[in-house]
């Protein structure tokens, strides 16, 4: 006799990701970039002029759902290869059929999942079927096709990045699934609205992630047969962590990043570390706190040490580059650097000074030796008259006055005894003090 199990009565044998996986361009979500209205993607697909591509993304955003996606749009015969099982002898195998679908008129599309899993010489048996037209291959990766695709093929093939989705887009595919007779649609579920922002976060923007966690969830949840009680207590289980409180766009969100921001320019790494760890671990975006990261090197330490922006700069590429989980080393490294700088606030003042002057006197003229005389009528109402060059002059100075004469003298950028900047507050004063003497002499000579 065959027994049965009550997690046989709840739920599909097929994963919830699959029965999920949208059919149409309308159920698609995100990539608007590409399959908005009047996109060139989505133009293609509606046309059926769909060309040699490849998609580029992290995982869990679409790529082999697009590829089906446009299966069904073609009038072309769709075949799906994978790039995990198949070798050159397979290749050739569809090749030759597709040879065969041209003679006939028949357009051929060829899906390669993970192409980027071929090596060389597989790659290279694609090219000339490409190259003849016998076969449209559209190729899906998730490394950069730069460094993994021969450069002959790529020549051949249009890049479409696709990106992470965001948080609300993956929270409405989670409702979707929740409500969706293909979901669980005919289950009676009891959840939270801050438990859908829970899964979401955790996902960091891959919607298969998402929907595994959510089934999990589901399943393991409090109650009957097609019932389900979710509580925080489930999904930590089933996400093997703390469920850290975070809402990216709320009072937590403003209050973490302040605690990150307060803590660097205490100098305290320590906690900085940690700010950035919570932050991280709850799902935030990596180049969020990268961007504020290269914000705090200029606004915090400035002069005092300028390697501090180029650090965070190279942080904030690594996040763009690879992504979460790996790029947090790279933002602990910024984090730290910026951290154990000296600090300097002299660049913040400057500009908040000056841009406090620029507001109450927006008209102030500017003077006419250093305006730009590019017609002779410029420059016969006077514009440029008196401008030194300052590389013509033995000291590569001058003591020409640039400010308007209402600003006269004005200091804006005052540097402190901070690290380097102590060096830079030492030239200044001997180039101000230079120009003073400089001025000096030209008024007695008057």
């Amino acid at each position: 006799m065959e027994t049965t199990s009550l997690f046989d009565n709840r739920a599909e044998t097929t994963p919830l990701a699959d029965r999920m996986r949208p059919e149409t361009l309308e159920d698609y979500v995100g990539q608007e970039h590409l399959l908005g209205e009047g996109k060139v993607l989505r133009r293609m697909i509606d046309r059926d002029e769909v060309q040699s591509m490849i998609l580029w993304g992290p995982p869990g955003v679409g790529k082999t759902t697009l590829a089906r996606i446009i299966a069904k749009y073609t009038q072309a015969k769709f075949i799906n290869f994978s790039a995990v099982t198949s070798g050159i002898k397979e290749i050739k195998e569809v090749m030759s059929k597709a040879e065969e679908n041209s003679s006939m008129g028949i357009k051929t599309i060829l899906f390669v999942d993970e192409i980027h899993r071929f090596n060389k010489a597989q790659q290279d048996a694609f090219l000339p079927y490409v190259e003849r037209g016998s076969i449209i291959l559209i190729g899906a990766t998730t490394e950069n096709p730069s460094f993994e695709i021969n450069s002959a093929l790529l020549s051949r093939c249009k890049v479409f990045v696709l990106n992470a989705l965001d948080s609300d887009a993956i929270i409405s595919l989670l409702k979707k699934a929740v409500q969706d007779p293909r979901g669980f649609g005919d289950w009676k579920i009891d959840m939270e609205d801050h438990l859908y922002t829970l899964i979401a976060n955790y996902a960091n923007g891959d919607a298969r992630t998402a929907l595994n966690t959510l089934e999990m969830a589901v399943l393991n949840g409090e109650g009957d047969v097609f019932e389900s009680k979710v509580t925080v207590e489930v999904i930590e289980q089933c996400i093997s962590r703390k469920a850290l409180l975070y809402d990216k766009n709320g009072e937590e969100h403003y209050n973490l990043i302040s605690a990150l921001h307060k803590s660097m320019r205490n100098s305290d790494a320590d906690a900085a570390v940690y700010w950035l760890s919570r932050m991280l671990e709850a799902g935030e975006d990596p180049l969020y706190i990268a961007r504020r990261v290269v914000r705090f090197a200029s606004e915090d330490i400035g002069m005092a040490d300028s390697r501090a922006l180029e650090i965070s700069i190279a942080a904030y590429q690594a996040c763009h580059f690879i992504g979460m989980p790996e790029c947090s080393v790279h933002l602990t490294h910024a984090v730290v650097f910026c951290s154990l700088a000296p600090k300097s606030n002299a660049l913040y003042m400057a500009y908040s000074s000056a841009r406090e002057d620029a507001l109450k006197m927006i008209d102030e003229p500017v003077p006419l030796h250093i305006r730009n005389a590019p017609t002779s009528l410029m420059k016969d109402l006077g514009y440029g008259d008196g401008y030194i060059y300052a590389h013509d002059t033995e000291e590569k100075l001058s003591a020409m006055q640039c400010l308007p004469d209402s600003l006269k003298d004005k200091h804006y950028y005052n540097p402190t005894t901070q690290g380097v900047e102590k060096r830079v507050k030492e030239h200044k004063e001997q180039i101000e003090a230079w120009k003073k003497k400089k001025r000096e002499e030209l008024d007695r000579k008057k």
